[in-house]
């Protein structure tokens, strides 16, 4: 399959599939729709390589998100031997998050970076992109914050050093100093029913945007309170265009091209 969409991030592996997996994965293949499954432990990154090894129009992407560093400590051994598999295509999730852990202090915090720190070098050995996750404490942009210097540190060392920026929330300086840095930010079906994004979509080059699902979680306006799935994904292009007042069909080219461009995909 030629896709002409790509969700650049789902979680298609998780348990609210179980019952319809292999339906969603054929629907996704007749409406040209590939996907990149990401991990957020080892035991879903583990299945998303499983998943991605079984279907053509699947990817896998594999990491620890932040809010697992109380579970899994720093052992990283076992996602480092998952990644050299042929369909991994970038590291994460993985990154900082100042938002939902019950205790944010310092050492939270602290262990949180030592975390993503280990996501940066292995993605630096493999030459893979990061998907990153980020969420500022409320009222704040902490996180992307802490996430761009420690981006520009590591970048001095790697300069092969790059990524996505999954479900962007932040403003257009925190936008501006990621794409300095060679990450993309990639929208989420949010953009069909809240507008608090659409200066940073108009504002920042198309080639600087993916189109991501986030599913099961943020279902686009026409399933509101639904599970997602992947094939929400031409709602966020299409939303993407209409914002931007650009040609659908352009902006859908441009979304694959950088996809692809992004993930190394064939």
């Amino acid at each position: 399959m030629t896709p002409r969409y790509i969700d650049a991030h789902c979680h298609l592996q998780f348990a609210q599939y179980d019952a319809d997996r292999e339906m969603i994965v054929a629907q996704m293949l007749e409406q040209g729709v590939g996907a990149i499954v990401v991990g957020c432990d080892l035991a879903s990154s583990r299945v998303a390589v499983e998943l991605a090894q079984k279907h053509e129009h699947l990817y896998a992407a594999v990491g620890v998100h932040p809010n697992e560093l109380p579970n899994i400590g720093h052992d990283m051994s076992n996602i480092r031997e998952l990644a050299h598999q042929s369909k991994v295509v970038a590291i994460g999730e993985c990154g900082l998050d100042y938002f939902r852990p019950t205790i944010v202090d310092d050492t939270t915090k602290e262990g949180q970076k030592e975390l993503f720190k280990q996501h940066i070098a292995l993605a630096a050995e493999l030459d893979l992109p990061l998907i990153i996750h980020a969420r500022p404490s409320k009222g704040s942009m902490d996180a992307y914050h802490d996430i761009i210097t420690m981006l520009a540190e590591a970048k001095q060392a790697h300069q092969n050093l790059r990524g996505d920026m999954h479900f962007f929330a932040g403003g257009v300086p925190e936008a501006e100093a990621f794409i300095a840095l060679g990450f993309t930010l990639s929208f989420t079906a949010v953009i069909t029913f809240a507008r608090d994004y659409d200066e940073v979509i108009r504002t920042v080059p198309l080639t600087s945007m993916l189109a991501e699902t986030d599913a099961p979680y943020v279902a686009p306006a026409s399933r509101r309170g639904q599970r997602n799935d992947p094939l929400a994904v031409i709602d966020v292009a299409t939303k993407i265009a209409e914002v931007r007042g650009d040609d659908p069909e352009a902006v859908r080219a441009t979304l694959l091209a950088t996809t692809r461009r992004v993930f190394a995909l064939s």
